[in-house]
């Protein structure tokens, strides 16, 4: 029996969902210039053919990711899991400090679900000839880029803090940075430590849970210091 034209759309949706995460997990495994199309369509399980088809090539293909990254960011800023959902009405949000927590722990609570996004993104981001890659994805979302930062510094806003933007600017900075650490040093960065750290910076409860089950606890489950290593 031929499949309709809603099976048909699916099933390309698929075959592109996971071409794009093949990428995303062969990316970060050999680095942007280690990946072969050959191995990322392997990986997947279709024609090399595909690539091409659904992206245009692996210039476009590394511009698609870069996409996913942006949708992320903006299902994190207004506090959805989904980034098309559209963000709560404002009189219907929790209080700021929540708001603010539920960004802080999302974006860390990452490290154990999109490490491989995350690694793929840190190492685009220091290579200067992809810098227009980053600015076409903006072009593209210029929209949803301001709506969250807006909705980011209206909490900052809600707080009272003179200057929400410069807040929500540096609040980006601080979490990126956490993230590129754990990148860089992996279990042995103390994430846990470091998040009640950025929860009292901001004068937020420490958190009750843990974002996730650690093999280790650096700095903690001992009682020594801790001390972060690319060598453990």
């Amino acid at each position: 029996m031929a499949r309709s034209a809603e099976q048909n759309r699916l099933a390309r949706e698929r075959s592109r969902e996971s071409l794009l995460q093949a990428a995303i997990d062969v990316f970060a495994e050999r680095g942007i210039e280690g990946a072969t199309i050959a191995e990322i369509t392997g990986r997947a399980g279709v024609a090399q053919g595909m690539v091409n088809y659904y992206f245009g090539g692996k210039e476009q293909l590394i511009g698609a990711i870069v996409d996913r990254w942006f949708e992320v960011l903006f299902g994190i800023a207004h506090g959805t899991a989904d980034a098309e959902e559209t963000p709560r009405n404002a009189s219907a949000a929790p209080p700021p400090e929540v708001r603010l927590a539920g960004i802080i722990d999302t974006v860390l609570g990452m490290t154990a679900v999109a490490l491989p996004l995350q690694r793929v993104i840190f190492a685009l981001q220091q290579r200067p000839s992809t810098r227009e890659l980053f600015a076409a994805a903006e072009r593209r979302h210029a929209a949803a880029v301001t709506a969250a930062e807006d909705a980011v510094r209206a909490i900052f806003r809600e707080r009272g803090e003179e200057d929400p933007a410069i807040q929500e600017i540096m609040l980006r900075s601080l979490l990126d940075g956490i993230v590129g650490q754990c990148i860089i040093y992996g279990d042995s960065y103390p994430l846990e430590p470091a998040r009640r750290w950025v929860h009292r910076l901001y004068d937020l409860p420490d958190p009750q849970t843990p974002l996730h089950r650690l093999t280790s606890l650096p700095g903690g489950g001992d009682g020594s210091e801790p001390r972060a290593r690319a060598s453990q």
